[in-house]
């Protein structure tokens, strides 16, 4: 497992990477105009699971996202809370939803953000589906993209 201060860096490396002219992925980051995607941690599947186990991993995984958003408050202040439930609803409609959030959307509730440095740093916590691995991610994308 890796620690709070792994994840800092982790997000500390993406807020200064380039924006790719195209979308990409790496492994463990998607990238594309505007944006990086990375997992900063992914839990087992749930194919087989008993409900106690989900619950117990999504604390894990919550507790995780509080912690690391203490971490950040202290840098950066509080984050402001983006709902992607209207960017969910645009997207089944087929209206335009901006990238990352139309994918994003699909899995992830809620975003914690920050605005730093021209760049807004979102973490959430997702899950595809029930049967699909829960999800610590951060998003970071253009400032105005939001």
């Amino acid at each position: 497992m890796t620690s709070t201060a792994d994840h800092v860096s982790t997000i500390d490396q993406l807020r200064v990477r380039d924006f790719p002219a195209q979308r990409t992925a790496d492994g463990w980051v998607a990238s594309g105009p505007g944006f990086h995607v990375a997992d900063l941690r992914v839990s087992e599947d749930f194919w087989d699971a008993d409900l106690s186990r989900v619950e117990e991993v999504l604390e894990e995984f919550e507790a995780e996202l509080g912690a690391l958003e203490q971490v950040l408050t202290l840098r950066w202040g509080a984050p402001d809370v983006l709902d992607l439930t209207d960017s969910l609803e645009r997207s089944a409609m087929g209206e335009p939803v901006p990238p990352p959030l139309d994918t994003l959307c699909g899995y992830v509730p809620e975003l914690r953000v920050w605005r730093v440095d021209g760049r807004w740093v979102g973490l959430g916590v997702g899950q595809g589906d029930r049967e699909l691995p829960f999800q610590l991610l951060v998003a970071i994308g253009e400032e105005g993209t939001i």
